[in-house]
């Protein structure tokens, strides 16, 4: 019992605290609503799951013995977490245009877990954390994975929540921009510290 409940307040506080993740799923529930944004919501949280599997069966191994897969993959998301930022940047404001793009799909949700910068560093995290070589390996990261599953609902759902509810807030096209490009700093803000991670490495 202690075991669970020291994994279920790592998912707790791991999951609901600000990131890329967060950011996304309260842009989408403020440009497109719960709804719309659910698909979202649940690769996100199947997708991270499944990460935690794969990092648990091996992958932080195969990083170990090549380091440099791990730095590509970083280089490629933070490409990718600043291509997130210019589109939440420059999607459009106008509450009334029906050509409004379309939110992130479930596959999106799920594969942004591979590029996501926290999501690494929880994964890898909480398997080393959370498994010992002298218990049942499959048995505690099934344990592991299935509890982020259960957690993440809740937690990232909170941040789409409060994005509908700023929905009916943000009704007019300048305050919608300004958060927009609010969200789109903040994404880019979270990227910082993995680019300083990178520039270090190159520089070495």
């Amino acid at each position: 019992m202690d075991y669970l409940l020291a994994v279920t307040l790592f998912a707790i506080s791991s999951s609901v605290t600000p990131g890329p993740n967060n950011i996304m799923v309260m842009t989408s529930g403020v440009n497109f609503g719960v709804k719309k944004s659910l698909p979202l919501l649940i690769g996100i949280c199947l997708g991270f799951s499944l990460m935690l599997l794969v990092v648990g069966f091996g992958f932080a191994q195969l990083f170990a013995l090549y380091p440099t897969l791990h730095f590509i993959i970083k280089c490629v998301g933070v490409v990718y977490l600043l291509y997130l930022a210019w589109l939440i940047a420059s999607s459009s404001s106008d509450v009334e245009n029906s050509r409004q793009a379309t939110p992130f799909s479930f596959m999106k949700g799920a594969l942004f877990q591979w590029v996501n910068a926290k999501a690494w560093i929880v994964a890898t995290g909480a398997i080393a954390a959370f498994t010992s070589s002298g218990g049942d390996l499959l048995t505690q990261q099934l344990i592991i994975s299935l509890t982020f599953f259960i957690v993440s609902f809740p937690c990232v759902g909170v941040w789409l929540l409060f994005g509908s509810m700023l929905q009916n807030a943000l009704n007019s096209q300048s305050h919608r921009r300004i958060f927009n490009l609010s969200m789109a700093g903040l994404l880019v803000l979270s990227v910082l510290p993995v680019m300083h991670e990178i520039i270090s490495q190159l520089l070495k």
